[in-house]
């Protein structure tokens, strides 16, 4: 029982159950187990979390933060939109691969199971960061350098340039190759010699 008092945050609650989703799946992952990681009774651990689609959600909610905060916030600032898109590229790529932020690949991998409320509000959230890149990418078009009859939509461009990134959790390798600091030049230059060429 001492230990239930030391797991009173609905933050380690959430940390530990995105490492196990990440593990083992959603599916094969039971609120038995979550309890078990975390030495809570299951009776405490619904004390903070009325069901699996509940913690799903918020792991899901708080990788859109995540986003939110990483990514989206700090290239607003940015006059230029190329630099903008360049910004974009590499703090996307850091967050997907970022150790500590499972709940980025839970994000990614995990989407099918939540209920179709829930499911609702997360992918309206996925939706604002689409029109976002969508708009930086008809910005960075709309500078000149690239012609008229060879553009690819900025939609279009948008869902590349983010399917690109976010598969590569399913791929990546620490000790491989593909460092994350040869990765960022390399899908810049995709996308600039590429999808915008």
């Amino acid at each position: 029982m001492a230990r239930e008092t030391v797991v009173d945050s609905r933050q380690e609650i959430l940390r530990t159950a995105a490492r196990l989703f990440q593990q083992r799946g959603y599916d094969a992952t039971s609120m038995n187990d979550v309890a078990g990681a975390l030495k809570l009774s299951k009776g405490g651990l619904y004390h903070h979390f009325q069901s699996k689609d509940e913690i799903l959600f918020e792991i899901m909610d708080h990788a859109m933060q995540i986003t939110q905060e990483r990514v989206i916030n700090p290239v607003r600032g940015i006059a230029d939109p190329e630099e903008r898109l360049r910004a974009l590229i590499r703090l996307h790529i850091e967050v997907v691969l970022s150790p500590r932020d499972r709940e980025i690949t839970v994000m990614l991998h995990e989407n099918h199971p939540l209920p179709p409320s829930l499911r609702k509000r997360i992918n309206a959230r996925k939706k604002e960061y689409v029109h976002f890149l969508e708009n930086l990418m008809a910005e960075v078009q709309e500078k000149g350098r690239y012609p008229m009859k060879s553009k690819v939509s900025p939609r279009a461009a948008a869902f590349a340039l983010l399917g690109m990134i976010n598969w590569i959790y399913q791929w990546y390798k620490p000790e491989g190759e593909l460092q994350a600091q040869n990765l960022i030049p390399q899908f810049t230059d995709l996308i600039f010699g590429g999808i915008l060429a």
